[in-house]
């Protein structure tokens, strides 16, 4: 069935939603994990920086580069110590485990990295835009599930609370007819 596993992870909560399902099939398979973070500042939570109306202040735009610098190196480093905890997850559970951290487009990346590896499956999440924000911020995991080598799960993000309480309250309402 599946012997190379790719398990696409970023720095949110939900990625440890998304390494449990990967180690789980991992382990019904035999197959071996690779558990990939992009380093991207298209990611929730990395560093960003603006350096717009700066050029006038040629002091602060340097503070504020090397700062981001700063703030850059502490975030690739966080993001392997997650990523090597997971390591140890897997490895915990038997199943034979490495990691990789790259920089670049996280749906491109992605993909090169499953077909470098030869990966049977890639397991990703999926944060859940549609309709305008997809169109304006992409969709990492729709870009993958176009482009991927291999067989894609995607593993649905948290559905916000307005959504399911509409989504319930549109649902059919069991009922019972009794007859007199």
């Amino acid at each position: 069935m599946f012997h190379k596993i790719l398990v696409a992870i970023d720095a949110s909560e939900r990625s440890q939603a998304v390494f449990d399902k990967a180690l789980d099939l991992a382990k019904a398979t035999a197959a071996n994990l690779m558990i990939l973070h992009v380093l991207s500042g298209e990611e929730e939570g990395s560093p960003t920086l603006s350096l717009i109306g700066l050029e006038y202040y040629p002091m602060l735009a340097s503070e504020m580069t090397e700062l981001h610098r700063k703030q850059w190196t502490d975030y690739e480093n966080r993001c392997l110590e997650l990523l090597r905890s997971y390591a140890k997850q897997a490895n915990a559970a038997g199943v034979t485990a490495e990691f990789t951290q790259n920089p670049g487009s996280p749906g491109r990346t992605i993909c090169q990295i499953a077909r470098a590896w030869q990966a049977d499956l890639i397991v990703m999440g999926r944060r859940g835009h549609s309709g305008v924000n997809e169109l304006l911020l992409g969709s990492v995991s729709n870009y993958v599930l176009h482009h991927a080598p291999c067989s894609v799960l995607t593993v649905q993000g948290l559905i916000p609370a307005d959504l399911t309480a509409t989504a319930e309250r549109s649902a059919p309402v069991e009922s019972e007819t009794v007859e007199f």
